[in-house]
């Protein structure tokens, strides 16, 4: 556990420099807010069974190449939430037992309740994401996951056919606790467990209604 401030803090200064390029949109940190959700990252969620407890670099897209939709549905995840009323934020990932699985968790606080505004914005890039092509041999569709009770609101989708070539699956799921974002996102090859994919999303809301 002794990476976890440091990786934290990467983390949230990778969340400021992306705030500071928000085109304009108004934004601020709040440093007792950057210390909350420093201290929720460094509790151990309890995530499902073959899963690292030990926090990792917060996760990153795969495939570099993707429309404007299905980055800003993707994105949060790695710590670059929407810009505007953005109070701190936050990302990590977790690794796990599956062939190629991942566990990206990302938290973004906003002021002005902004928080329902911006699931509201990214509800309808997810309607839009249809798919993912790029010339290195990525193809993949994209479909609703279903989302219950998650939070106070919550929307979902997954990702699946192949990444660089190789089978690929991605299930993403953005959720709105009170004034806080949280998004994750669960990767694997060939397929992902929705069953698990809940567990991973119940347990990072965990740890921002606890």
């Amino acid at each position: 556990m002794k990476r976890v401030p440091g990786v934290i803090a990467c983390a949230l200064l990778a969340g400021v420099l992306a705030g500071c390029g928000g085109g304009g949109a108004e934004s601020f940190l709040d440093a007792r807010a950057m210390a909350q959700l420093r201290e929720v990252l460094n509790k151990k969620p309890p995530l499902p069974d073959g899963f690292t407890p030990r926090p990792e670099q917060a996760w990153r897209m795969p495939f570099g190449q993707a429309d404007r939709n299905c980055r800003a549905v993707l994105e949060p995840a790695g710590g670059r939430a929407p810009a505007q009323a953005l109070k701190a934020q936050a990302a990590v990932s977790y690794e796990g037992d599956g062939l190629g699985e991942q566990a990206g968790v990302g938290l973004a606080r906003y002021a002005n309740e902004q928080a329902r505004g911006h699931l509201d914005k990214l509800a309808k890039a997810m309607d839009s994401c249809r798919s993912v092509h790029t010339s290195s041999g990525t193809d993949l569709s994209v479909r609703t996951l279903p989302v219950r009770d998650a939070g106070d609101e919550a929307v979902g989708a997954r990702l699946h056919g192949r990444l660089n070539g190789y089978p690929y699956a991605l299930d993403v799921v953005v959720s709105r606790v009170g004034d806080t974002l949280v998004s994750v996102v669960h990767t694997g090859m060939n397929d992902v467990d929705a069953a698990r994919t809940r567990k991973v999303v119940e347990a990072a809301i965990s740890l921002v209604s606890a």
